[in-house]
C-alpha cells in the first residue's frame, strides 16, 4: 500500500490543495510497518490535477486534515481511499497511528 500525505513545514498539511510537498510512504499493512518513504513536490495547483497524479505515482491511500468534496470524489473515481480530519504531525506518526488503528480524525478541515 502507497500513502500520500500533503505536507507543509514538515508535517501534515491542513489543506490538501494547497500544499507544498507529498510524502508518499509505502507500507506492509499486515506487518504494520514502513518499508519506505519519500517526499516529493507538489505540481502546481490546478483543479482535479493532484488525484490523478497521484494515481499515476501508485498511491492507494491519501491521508488529509481537510479536502474539498470534489477532491474526495475525485479520488475515490480512482479507487483511492481519503482520510479526512488526520492531525497535523509528522507523516510517520500519522502513518503508524493509521497503521495500528489508532488515528484519531476529526472533522474535514476543509469546507469547500
Amino acid at each position: 500500500m502507497k500513502i500520500a500525505i500533503p505536507m507543509a513545514d514538515g508535517k501534515l498539511c491542513m489543506h490538501f490543495g494547497h500544499c507544498e510537498t507529498f510524502a508518499l510512504v509505502d507500507v506492509d499493512s499486515a506487518g504494520k510497518k514502513i518499508v519506505s518513504a519519500s517526499n516529493v513536490d507538489a505540481p502546481p495547483h490546478e483543479p482535479g490535477l493532484l488525484p490523478r497524479w497521484l494515481a499515476e505515482k501508485g498511491v492507494n491511500c491519501v491521508i488529509a486534515g481537510g479536502m474539498g468534496q470534489r477532491a474526495v470524489s475525485l479520488f475515490r473515481e480512482r479507487g483511492i481511499t481519503v482520510i479526512t480530519g488526520a492531525p497535523a504531525e509528522v507523516p510517520e506518526k500519522v502513518v503508524m497511528a493509521f497503521l495500528e488503528n489508532r488515528l484519531a480524525t476529526g472533522p474535514n478541515a476543509c469546507d469547500h
